[in-house]
């Protein structure tokens, strides 16, 4: 099956209204949140959504989608129930306008940068996929995250479909991650420390807590206890427990705090913590700068950090600073 493009084969995709300000496909999709999307074709994104491969293009008002099952019969357009899957991934019913409009009138160093990056939201994805995704982000940057993600599907996932000689994979389960052999699989595929994590995060959670739906109840769990317990599974920090807070558990005021976060907050905010003990990046300062931001931007926080955090992604680097550190900058999350 070929790679189709909206021009050539426009009776399979569907079409929902969004303007660009609502959602700007290629800040989103490249920011450090979802590492399984590629700009295979200019302005067309493809990754894997639901156990479904999907490309999703847009103009200034109209966001365009199609999906390949090539197990099902002759192809059509998205139906309704796939693209209901679509709204709740891009989380369609959140008003981005409302949400720029509120943040910029209560800090003008947000409606300075907002102006030149319109449209960042955030995913809402999948626990599991989420997860295990930020796990392998310890220490990391995006390319190699993506990586990493990337192999841990081929070597566990479910082969969904070939599209241009690249074949796709879908999320593993926990029970795929659980096995004697994956901790040893994973270190010979790059993965290093965090291998052991992946394993023992997806043990602990079959064994210890039943399974998958403890991770999914904590949805409905309040944002604090969520967190706590996101803490107790191997591999899974305070930073990585409000990513996933974040992007998976519906806590829109988690701010995840990596240097890139906390650089931010001493550069454009002149934050520095009160605790005299909490001078680096600690539990204890983490807490005090999500709080910050919390009573700066609302309970929407984790979104509005995710602008600062694109933004800051995109800034021209300084010619003098040493290649070392130019690299850290395109870092999710950091220890």
């Amino acid at each position: 099956m070929g790679h189709r493009t909206l021009a050539s084969v426009p009776a399979l995709w569907s079409s929902i209204p969004c303007a660009r300000s609502e959602l700007h496909l290629d800040l989103v999709l490249t920011s450090g949140q979802s590492f399984r999307w590629r700009e295979r074709n200019p302005e067309h994104w493809t990754g894997v959504l639901a156990n479904q491969v999907w490309t999703f293009t847009q103009t200034e008002e109209q966001l365009f989608c199609t999906v390949y099952r090539p197990d099902r019969g002759p192809e059509s357009r998205p139906t309704p129930e796939e693209l209901k899957t679509v709204h709740r991934y891009f989380q369609l019913d959140v008003s981005l306008a409302q949400l720029y409009h509120h943040w910029s009138s209560v800090d003008p160093h947000f409606q300075k940068v907002a102006q030149k990056f319109p449209g960042v939201r955030l995913l809402r994805q999948d626990p599991v996929e989420c997860l295990f995704s930020f796990i392998c982000s310890s220490n990391n940057n995006i390319s190699r995250i993506t990586g990493m993600v990337e192999r841990l599907c081929q070597a566990f996932g479910p082969q969904l479909c070939q599209l241009d000689d690249v074949t796709y994979y879908g999320f593993p389960t926990l029970q795929d991650l659980a096995g004697p052999s994956v901790e040893a699989q994973l270190r010979k595929m790059g993965l290093g420390y965090r291998a052991r994590y992946v394993s023992a995060s997806a043990q602990v959670i079959l064994q210890d807590h039943g399974g998958l739906p403890w991770l999914q109840q904590l949805c409905q769990a309040p944002y604090e206890e969520a967190h706590k317990a996101l803490c107790t599974l191997p591999g899974v920090g305070t930073k990585v427990a409000d990513c996933i807070c974040l992007m998976a558990l519906d806590k829109p005021q988690a701010v995840p705090v990596d240097v890139h976060v906390w650089q931010i907050a001493q550069r454009d905010y002149d934050w520095h913590p009160k605790s005299s003990q909490a001078k680096g990046l600690s539990l204890q300062s983490s807490k005090e700068l999500g709080n910050y931001f919390r009573r700066l931007w609302g309970s929407y926080a984790g979104w509005a950090q995710a602008v600062l955090f694109s933004a800051d992604l995109r800034q021209p680097r300084p010619a003098q600073k040493p290649a070392a550190k130019r690299k850290k900058r395109t870092t999710r999350l950091e220890g």
